[in-house]
């Protein structure tokens, strides 16, 4: 379909716990269509009431939200949304709900593997890595994100009186930290600071470092204590997340293995992106065969010594997704 204006924008609403890590993949593919067509998009973060939050998926309704909620219903003056896009489980009783309720007006997108038939919402945008198939599921490499060349250059731009003095190469490390399955202990934490410390010296480059709210502190501690030495810039956790303008500063991007959105976002720049490994607690399954997949398309290697530099195509598959949403409106 050509997409061309509409007699008026789109209404999107975007939707989820709030999370920054969850809203973003909403709001990224959100962002992603209102780059192709006219559209306003709101952003609903939503909670269920203590008692309601564990009960399943099928017998929650918008009536156990907690009254901190954004309003998931039209007010008066208000219709139901074109187009509904939501992540994470906490927001699937609702957008079953509105599906139903809006008799079809609104089209219903679920970002994830929603761990429900897909056929219960007008489209699934998922990660290949979770392999999830049917007629309404649009596979992309990774998960939705904010990340664009426009986005990261214009932040680096912002930063650009702190960053552009820095010695180069930039080096981002982007640093996660103990999920299901992986650990970052304090003895890996130390080792992987001093090899990150090592390429950076060899290079004649600066660090540029951001950790996440996974991070444990013994990590977090040891990293810092071996790494702060080099010039560059260790965010504090105080004032904005420089993390857009990190990847749009950088000339290598080193990102620890535990976090596909991470990877994913670093493989949008097309800078050189260096998986930095981790303590496997559940080795292989999805992030293998996301790693995997990001090595075949060219954009990321392990982590060795040095820092190689090499080209490839910056992944768009945010892009692709909002092109295959807005196909699939125009089509029903």
């Amino acid at each position: 379909m050509e997409i061309g204006a509409p007699a008026r924008p789109l209404t999107v609403w975007v939707v989820s716990d709030g999370r920054a890590g969850i809203e973003n993949q909403a709001l990224g593919l959100a962002e992603a269509v209102q780059r192709l067509t006219p559209a306003v998009i709101t952003i609903k973060r939503i909670h269920w009431r203590p008692r309601a939050d564990k009960l399943p998926v099928l017998l929650k309704t918008p009536a156990l939200l907690d009254p901190s909620s954004d309003s998931v219903v039209p007010g008066p003056d208000e219709s139901w949304p074109d187009l509904w896009i939501a992540t994470g489980r906490a927001t699937l009783p609702l957008s079953l709900a509105v599906r139903r309720r809006s008799g079809g007006r609104t089209f219903v997108v679920q970002t994830q593997d929603p761990r429900l038939s897909p056929s219960r919402f007008d489209m699934v945008v998922a990660p290949a890595h979770d392999e999830l198939a049917g007629d309404n599921v649009f596979r992309i490499t990774g998960s939705p994100h904010r990340v664009t060349p426009a986005r990261v250059a214009a932040a680096a731009a912002e930063m650009a009186d702190t960053l552009s003095p820095l010695p180069r190469p930039h080096v981002a490390v982007l640093v996660g930290g103990r999920s299901a399955a992986f650990d970052l202990t304090e003895a890996h934490a130390a080792d992987l600071a001093d090899r990150i410390a090592r390429a950076i010296r060899a290079a004649g480059g600066s660090l540029l470092l951001t950790f996440s709210r996974r991070t444990p502190t013994p990590a977090r501690a040891v990293m810092i204590d071996r790494l702060d030495k080099l010039p560059g810039l260790i965010w504090d956790e105080h004032g904005p997340n420089p993390y857009f303008a990190f990847l749009g500063a950088a000339d290598h991007v080193l990102v620890t293995e535990d976090s596909a959105n991470m990877a994913a976002e670093a493989a949008a720049t097309g800078r050189p992106v260096h998986i930095l490994p981790m303590v496997p607690r559940k080795p292989g399954g999805k992030f293998a065969r996301l790693h995997a997949d990001l090595e075949d398309r060219g954009a990321t290697r392990p982590f060795g010594a040095t820092l190689p530099v090499w080209t490839y195509e910056p992944l768009a598959e945010t892009d692709l997704a909002a092109r295959a949403v807005l196909d699939a409106m125009a089509a029903r």
